[in-house]
């Protein structure tokens, strides 16, 4: 467990790392990353919203390593983790599952860049990290 735990932080900062790197105006993977329909980007994300995104990934790898690897049985602060595993478990679940058009398991855009690696790579790391969040809180 101690290394699916570990895998998952380590997960979580390198694609915090990514996307401060594409608030820095790096193009790696960028045009991956984002949904496109008939070739037109569907959202347009600036560098303000990778910075936020990039910080809160910094954020869940930070609740996933207190919820595992501290002792949190006297700390004030035991429930407010357990309660943000239970949320983070409860988000990324639901970008597994999708909003049904161009992202997750039921999206209806299948022909895009993105769509091949939503399907290979991001839907299948959402679901997961729900799993690592869901047991998580429920050990902790």
């Amino acid at each position: 467990m101690t290394v699916i735990i570990t895998l998952a932080i380590l997960a979580l900062c390198l694609i915090g790392l990514l996307h401060f790197y594409w608030a820095m105006g790096g193009k790696f993977a960028a045009l991956q990353a984002i949904p496109t329909e008939n070739g037109k980007p569907l959202i347009n994300p600036g560098k303000i919203a990778a910075v936020m995104v990039g910080l809160a990934l910094f954020g869940f790898a930070f609740v996933a390593y207190m919820l595992y690897f501290c002792d949190l049985s006297s700390s004030y602060y035991r429930d407010y983790f357990i309660i943000s595993g239970w949320v983070l478990s409860g988000i990324f679940t639901l970008r597994g599952i999708g909003e049904f058009n161009a992202v997750g398991l039921f999206k209806k855009i299948k022909s895009s860049e993105f769509a091949y690696y939503d399907t290979r790579f991001y839907t299948p790391f959402a679901l997961a990290m729900g799993l690592v969040f869901a047991v998580l809180a429920y050990g902790a």
